[in-house]
């Protein structure tokens, strides 16, 4: 208990310390304090006002879906921007603004053209826009600085067409390029598409036949020829054949004539002998083959011509025309003379047979060593082939790209072209700025109250120390060696209390108008800052 009672007279001299040291100083802080202060915040007052003016451009993506129109224009929109502002802030293109609208009027008659340049792109400033999940940039800021706010809205205003057409020129020139590139490569390809054909073409023409495609025909031609020449030769046979028989016959003819008689009379020599050509030829082919044919008809006639005969003996109905001014043996010889010629007329034409037949042969041969010597030099043909049809087939391939490239590329510099691909659009026009953007009067008045009161703090805390002085009976006993047994009580004098009076009334009415003065510059700065 005694405790709490000791501890709580010292918790109220403490506090009156502090009282009495604010009192004592209070002159060293409200000065300072309201110093420090005024002269912050008047210099927010002092310096002349910039004016801010701003536009949001949004970065629009193409009305038609990529999936239906490919761009032709693959580069980055911030590099393109990059550019883009570049080409804005260019020494030609900022003097053309400063000359039209005027600007840094005051500046030019003391400063070069590159110094106001440089002066008007510290004024301007980009700030981008990207997208919170994919970091893209979907649009971007364009601020410009000036201290007449209409002159602030113009230039921001002429800032905004500048990066907007230059866009659109970019964009069209880069895609008109783009296509030209592909005209140009693709007539390139198209020579090389042509060259490579007129080889082939060429090609083909010195090798008829001969090329891999064809190789199944000219088997099956090459076996046809083959074939035919089998026939011709068996018919070549055939005709030989009969060729032979014919002779033999004439032979025999010529044979009896010495004697007289007639061969076709007796008519089993020359029967037989068709008749065993005729088992010869059977045996070679089928009764529908012309030579059989033939000969059957022979062997009828003959066969006839010898039924009328035994009949015309056993009926006695043989006459004999004794009227008729042949006679007999001159009909024998007439009916022999028309036999040989007849055999004669049939060898002649069995003779022209044999070389037609001999002809057909060795056109069919030559031909059959055409056909062999295409298939002989198929394999080197195909060779040379593949490699022409490799270089034509990469031709036509590069060329057929390039022709779907350039129709690509032809449809997205229309889209360009109409304004409907990627563009920038304003969302918020240049705005009219109402309050300055520099300087930020109130945000000057509270760093000024900040600054007065640690200016107060540093004058007051340096004339305390530098006080040799005791203001108190507490500081007094610390100072002694022995402890005090009396105290002498304050004599007041009736002038000091009324010289502390005032003092404390002047310092009261002095704190009041400094606090009322800073709370009336905050109040400006916020109403007109």
């Amino acid at each position: 208990m005694v405790e709490d009672l000791e501890e709580k007279p010292t918790e109220k001299l403490d506090l009156e310390q502090y009282c009495a040291l604010i009192s004592r100083h209070r002159w060293h802080i409200l000065i300072p304090l309201f110093l420090g202060w005024l002269v912050v915040c008047g210099a927010g007052w002092v310096l002349p006002s910039v004016y801010k003016s701003g536009t949001l451009i949004l970065v629009e993506q193409p009305i038609v879906p990529k999936d239906y129109v490919v761009p032709n224009i693959s580069d980055d929109i911030q590099d393109r921007l990059q550019s883009i502002t570049q080409q804005i802030l260019s020494r030609t293109r900022l003097l053309r603004i400063i000359d039209e609208l005027n600007l840094y009027a005051s500046e030019r008659k003391r400063h070069t053209p590159d110094e106001v340049i440089e002066r008007m792109r510290k004024d301007i400033s980009i700030e981008l826009v990207r997208d919170d999940r994919s970091h893209e940039l979907t649009a971007f800021n364009v601020y410009y600085s000036s201290h007449d706010p209409h002159v602030a809205q113009r230039v921001t205003s002429e800032l905004t067409g500048l990066f907007i057409s230059e866009n659109l020129e970019a964009r069209q020139q880069q895609s008109e390029e783009t296509t030209k590139f592909l005209e140009s490569h693709l007539e390139e390809a198209r020579k090389t598409l042509a060259d490579q054909e007129e080889k082939v073409r060429e090609f083909k023409d010195r090798h008829p036949g001969e090329l891999p495609a064809q190789l199944g025909t000219n088997l099956q031609i090459l076996s046809g020829l083959q074939s035919q020449r089998q026939n011709e030769e068996d018919a070549l046979n055939t005709a030989k054949q009969q060729n032979a028989y014919l002779q033999s016959l004439l032979g025999e003819y010529e044979a009896h004539r010495g004697f007289g008689e007639d061969p076709e009379s007796t008519g089993s020599p020359s029967l037989g002998n068709l008749k065993a050509q005729l088992t010869d030829l059977r045996s070679l082919y089928t009764d529908q083959h012309p030579d059989v044919r033939k000969l059957k008809q022979q062997i009828a006639k003959i066969e006839e011509r010898e039924h009328a005969a035994a009949e015309n003996v056993s009926t006695g109905d043989t006459k004999i025309d004794t009227n008729a001014s042949t006679p007999p043996g001159q009909n024998a010889h007439l009916r022999r003379s028309s036999s040989v010629v007849q055999l004669e007329g049939q060898l002649r034409a069995n003779q022209v047979e044999i070389k037609n037949r001999n002809l057909a042969i060795a056109s069919l041969q030559a031909k059959i060593n055409q056909y062999q010597s295409r298939l002989g030099q198929e394999p080197v043909a195909e060779q040379q082939f593949a490699e022409l049809s490799l270089g034509y087939d990469q031709s036509k391939a590069n060329y057929d790209d390039l022709l779907r490239k350039k129709n690509q590329s032809e449809m997205a510099t229309s889209l360009e072209q109409s304004q409907r691909g990627e563009h920038f659009r304003v969302i918020d026009p240049p705005s009219l700025p109402v309050k300055p953007d520099f300087p930020n009067r109130l945000k000057l008045c509270v760093i000024g109250l900040v600054l007065g009161l640690a200016l107060a703090g540093a004058v007051a805390g340096g004339a305390e120390l530098l006080d040799d002085r005791l203001h108190s009976g507490k500081a007094l006993k610390g100072l002694l060696p022995v402890a005090v047994l009396a105290e002498v009580p304050v004599v007041a004098i009736q002038e000091e209390e009324e010289a502390e009076k005032e003092s404390t009334t002047a310092a009261w009415a002095t704190a009041g108008l400094v606090f009322a003065s800073i709370l009336g510059g905050f109040a400006l700065s916020y109403l007109r800052g």
